[in-house]
């Protein structure tokens, strides 16, 4: 079977993949990918600013190298909203709020709390986004799991941290504390974003012809996300 291209894959509902025939469906997948879209640009802001933080000039081209592939996510998220029909600035904006609001509230104080939070939080936002993806059609997936991919946090941050510990095992503690005050935020944030977009919420819960979370599924997913981020952890050392 010849599949649609892409780019022409949501022009007209009539055209397009089944799921896209439901504006409730085109809704939430809209939010969703502003939401992520506008997530990578907060990250590269964050990634960029605390690069300010780094000890030596390695740390901080490592951390403006990581930045730059977190933006580089950002384009196709914005042109996929305008293949949907929407205009991606207004797709962001709900969510401006609420991400600038969790990135106040967990600044760093020093160059690791920065670090951990570029690998502690964006995997936990990685992994819930993922969660959701697993509703969406076959091309907004891809797209979505694309661009959560890892910006070479992870081996960076668990060699510098790990590197820390050694050289002064007194910070793992304060660390360890650092790591579950952002799981908690973290997941605050998802929550309230997905309670206070309609759209989202209906996707969570599904329909009559799309499966969805029920509460004890819905415990199993933030039940993973908690197992995921214990995990992260563990890697670097540290206990949650």
């Amino acid at each position: 079977m010849t599949e649609i291209p892409a780019s022409n894959a949501v022009d007209d509902p009539s055209e397009g993949p089944v799921a896209f025939q439901d504006p409730g469906y085109r809704a939430a997948v809209v939010d969703l990918l502003g939401a992520i879209a506008y997530g990578e640009i907060s990250a590269f802001e964050r990634l960029a600013e605390d690069a300010k933080l780094a000890p030596t000039l390695a740390d901080k081209l490592a951390l403006a190298k990581m930045a730059t592939i977190q933006f580089a996510h950002v384009e196709p998220l914005i042109a996929r909203m305008a293949e949907l029909g929407s205009e991606p600035m207004d797709a962001m904006a709900p969510f401006v709020k609420p991400f600038d609001s969790f990135h106040a509230k967990t600044a760093p104080s020093n160059w690791l709390e920065g670090l951990i939070k570029a690998f502690v939080g964006d995997g936990l936002a990685s992994d819930f986004y993922r969660e959701v993806a697993a509703f969406l059609d076959a091309d907004t997936r891809t797209l979505i799991v694309t661009s959560l991919s890892d910006a070479g946090h992870s081996d960076f941050v668990v060699e510098r941290v790990g590197q820390a510990i050694a050289e002064d095992p007194r910070v793992a503690g304060p660390l360890a504390l650092w790591g579950r005050r952002l799981m908690g935020e973290a997941l605050s944030q998802a929550q309230r974003v997905a309670a206070e977009r309609d759209s989202l919420a209906a996707l969570l819960a599904g329909g009559v012809d799309r499966p969805g979370l029920d509460l004890v599924a819905l415990g199993r997913m933030f039940n993973r996300l908690t197992e995921n981020h214990a995990a992260r952890m563990a890697e670097l050392g540290l206990a949650s």
